[in-house]
């Protein structure tokens, strides 16, 4: 049995170093495509030797952070950081803040402690954020491209088990996005849909897309952020039209909460954007307004993709999933973490922290 550490706690060192992950196909949304996953490993030890692991994920087209940030916001917050008491999570997230100007640095710093501290305790992370269920079922995406590759990777999607997919439209014509939903929905023809604009459409051109869908139109779960972050009336004006809208861009913390109420229905929570501790007061904010949860990611290995699975099994108030990045990552240097088959995840066999650690060397 491991002997657990039960004595004072202190952050010893911080290393960053760059995570470069080849992905099976480029992942792209309307503002631009990510052809490999640019991401950043941090190790965080403490002063016993336990070592923590986090992921940071910048991409660039989603809201500018980039690698070489994350990079230098790690180095710029060990200063910061010092010989801090890893547990008082909110302190270091607290610090993190004034010194790490990259969200996927502060991500990855914050699960790296946090990992470190439950695997000096034998804790896993999944009941640390409360343990309330196992199993998170997730979409997969049909990333921007021809009407030709939508119809293809529908019908892969259906084939490997997945019910909801999540499309990727805006960024060109409107017009072939709406060829692209037709070939998915003859591929997929019993899948349910997320459309996804990543806030490159008007409210009229995101109706467009909703009205071509005639009588499958409830087939249509959710429409995630079509309009503008700042676009509230726009937004607004495609909920008034009978369709469940989520809210990603426009809610990167609990402060932006109060203007989107009334305005959408589901607040997407991620890491990279919000940060760990920001993911997780975003969720307990927007359920006590009363929004639905969303739980998505950037383009993440499943080292992330299980910090955010086990915030959303562990407070168990999610509706929608959205946690498919790590399958488009080819040879991720990892073992562990969460159980994948197919759509269905699983976090109750993780021991300690996220369960995640580096794949031992090739003899």
């Amino acid at each position: 049995m491991p002997v657990l550490q039960t004595g004072p706690m202190r952050i010893a060192s911080i290393t960053a170093e760059p995570l470069s992950l080849a992905l099976t196909e480029p992942f792209g949304i309307a503002s631009g495509a990510q052809h490999r996953a640019d991401n950043v490993l941090v190790s965080l030890t403490l002063a016993d030797g336990t070592v923590g692991l986090g992921e940071a994920a910048p991409f660039p087209a989603f809201n500018g952070d980039t690698q070489a940030a994350a990079l230098s916001s790690v180095q710029a917050s060990r200063d910061a950081l010092g010989a801090s008491d890893p547990r008082r999570f909110r302190a270091v997230s607290a610090a993190l803040a004034e010194a790490c100007p990259s969200p996927s640095a502060r991500a990855a710093i914050e699960m790296a402690c946090m990992d470190a501290v439950c695997r000096a305790r034998g804790v896993s992370m999944w009941h640390w954020f409360g343990g309330k269920s196992p199993a998170l079922r997730t979409d997969i995406t049909i990333v921007t491209g021809s009407v030709d590759h939508a119809a293809s990777a529908a019908a892969r999607a259906a084939d490997d088990g997945f019910a909801t997919l999540k499309v990727k439209v805006g960024g060109g014509a409107i017009e072939t996005d709406i060829e692209r939903l037709a070939a998915i929905r003859n591929a997929a023809p019993h899948a349910t849909f997320v459309l996804d604009a990543n806030a490159s459409l008007s409210a009229e051109q995101a109706l467009a897309l909703v009205d071509s869908f005639g009588a499958e139109r409830s087939r249509i779960a959710l429409f995630e952020q079509p309009c503008g972050s700042a676009d509230h009336a726009g937004l607004a004006k495609v909920r008034a039209a009978d369709v469940l809208v989520a809210a990603d861009e426009s809610a990167t913390s609990s402060r932006d909460l109060p203007a989107l109420l009334n305005v959408v229905d589901v607040i997407n929570v991620k890491l990279m954007k919000s940060g760990v501790i920001g993911a997780l007061d975003l969720a307990l904010a927007a359920r006590a307004l009363g929004f639905r949860l969303m739980i998505g990611g950037l383009v993440e290995s499943d080292l992330a993709m299980s910090v955010s699975a086990c915030l959303a099994a562990g407070l168990g108030a999610f509706a929608f999933v959205d946690l498919d990045t790590a399958l488009f990552v080819k040879d991720a240097p990892f073992v562990g973490g969460v159980a994948r088959r197919g759509p269905d995840i699983r976090v109750d066999a993780i021991a300690a922290g996220h369960g995640v650690g580096r794949s031992p060397p090739s003899l």
